[in-house]
């Protein structure tokens, strides 16, 4: 925060926020320090959104943890964290030493300025070896304790809880040494670690950093002022207020406030700038080769990351957080888009009129196979051939031309997009106005059947084209 907290302020919880490579065992740290079983319920065992929690020691001392995503697409996240937070926990796994995203996460670390302690995590497999994970970090300049620096190094197990009492020991002293503090009278300054919605509305996590926050007080956010209707803590339990170091759930948006952005007393922000979490590119263009998309996530931590680690030929046309909606699918519909949904549901209705409307729906709730699947797209020649049809014939038809065509392969429907091709050149892209098996109209056409297509624009077709029905 650009305002620090006055030294007069009382002592309060530290923020601590765990960072460290992917399947180090963060979330299964933090299980065991506040005894419940997240990481059993994360999708492919990956923490996919950023959660803050608190927790006792056996001293009584509270402390606020931040978990931040190990997987390479939520370095937004891991390094947002890191600069709310007071201390930070690098998890490095005893038997695989210094990763790729270890030293990402010592880079933010160092960057946002702030004490860290080293936990070598998993110390019960054989394979642990602490000296080497202390020999690696040394050459990436981290000053251990008792080695000309003031680093802990401490071995711990999420599995067996080995050595966890001794890193929560380690934090409480940590914080007194930078004496933490907080004034609960003063000024409300909070960020907000992660958004969503739910059947509440829009939905804020946020931890508290000074001053205090309580349900029915009015504060401002960087896109709105309202009025707090509902506080939750970390266990989902209602509160009345939460105070300096601490994590709530803040009920009352009208609209999804962005991840990062702060929160004020009402008497502290006067001019709102206006930002909106939900996005609609309106008249962006796509380019020959280029892949348009809308993507809608649960939450707009993973939104942001998802966004920021797309392939470079997919253009996002929309996104937001929550679910898949009718304008989304009248949105892909006029620009030939795929819709992607990352761990957000699609409401039946709106799925039968996807299914109507042509337009593909894809879900996932595991982010390396969202990835692999639009590089699968992109390999494919950025389109998914669904038939192929050989113009046979030209017949003229009020002033426009018919193809007689036969299919050779696969169908065409009525709903699909189609290209123009002559050997191996592209001759352009058209979509169908009519589909006629004889003077039948047809919806499709199927493998080894005869039909007439008038097609916009129309095109110059010749005999012996041929007609590819995609879906983009």
């Amino acid at each position: 925060m650009e305002k620090k907290i006055s030294s007069s302020g009382a002592t309060r919880p530290p923020i601590v926020v765990i960072l460290g490579h992917v399947d180090h065992g963060k979330t299964t740290l933090l299980d065991n320090v506040r005894s419940t079983n997240v990481a059993a319920k994360e999708a492919g065992g990956i923490t996919q959104s950023i959660g803050a929690s608190e927790v006792s020691t056996k001293e009584g001392k509270q402390i606020t943890f931040i978990d931040t995503p190990g997987h390479a697409a939520f370095s937004n996240m891991r390094a947002r964290g890191a600069k709310l937070s007071d201390i930070a926990i690098l998890v490095v796994a005893a038997g695989d030493g210094v990763k790729p995203q270890t030293k990402e996460a010592l880079e933010y670390i160092l960057e946002a300025k702030i004490p860290f302690i080293v936990a070598a995590t998993k110390i019960d497999l054989p394979t642990a070896n602490l000296e080497t994970v202390r020999s690696q970090l040394e050459k990436e300049g981290v000053l251990f304790e008792g080695r000309g620096g003031d680093v802990p190094l401490l071995g711990v197990s999420g599995k067996t809880g080995k050595g966890v009492q001794e890193l929560l020991e380690m934090i409480t002293l940590v914080s007194e040494l930078n004496d933490i503090k907080g004034d609960p009278e003063g000024s409300l300054e909070a960020l907000i670690v992660e958004t969503g919605k739910d059947n509440r509305g829009p939905t804020a996590t946020c931890v508290v950093r000074n001053g205090q926050l309580e349900v029915g007080c009015e504060i401002v956010s960087e896109i709105e002022r309202i009025r707090v209707r509902g506080l939750f803590d970390w266990n989902e339990k209602p509160v009345q207020s939460v105070g300096p170091g601490e994590p709530a759930l803040v009920l009352g948006f009208k609209n999804v406030p962005p991840v990062g952005s702060r929160i004020w007393g009402v008497d502290q922000k006067e001019i709102l700038p206006t930002i909106s979490m939900q996005k609609k590119s309106v008249g962006i263009s796509v380019e020959e080769g280029q892949i348009p998309i809308v993507i809608k996530a649960q939450n707009a931590g993973t939104l942001e990351a998802v966004i920021s680690n797309l392939p470079g030929k997919i253009v996002v046309l929309a996104s937001g957080v929550g679910d898949v909606t009718e304008s989304d699918i009248f949105l892909a519909k006029s620009s030939n888009a795929l819709i992607f949904t990352f761990e957000s549901k699609t409401p039946h209705q709106v799925r039968k009129l996807a299914e109507t409307e042509g337009i593909s729906i894809e879900s996932f709730t595991i982010i390396y196979e969202l990835f692999e699947r639009l590089e699968e797209i992109i390999e494919k020649g950025k389109v998914e051939i669904l038939g192929r049809a050989e113009v046979l014939a030209e017949f003229p038809y009020n002033a426009k031309k018919i193809a007689g065509c036969k299919i050779i392969q696969g169908k065409i429907t009525k709903k699909d997009a189609l290209i123009l091709t002559r050997g191996d050149k592209k001759i352009g892209e058209m979509s169908v106005i009519s589909l006629k098996k004889g003077r039948e109209d047809i919806v499709e056409a199927k493998q080894g059947e005869e039909c007439g297509i008038i097609f916009s624009p129309q095109l110059d077709f010749k005999i012996g084209d041929v007609i590819l029905s995609v879906r983009k």
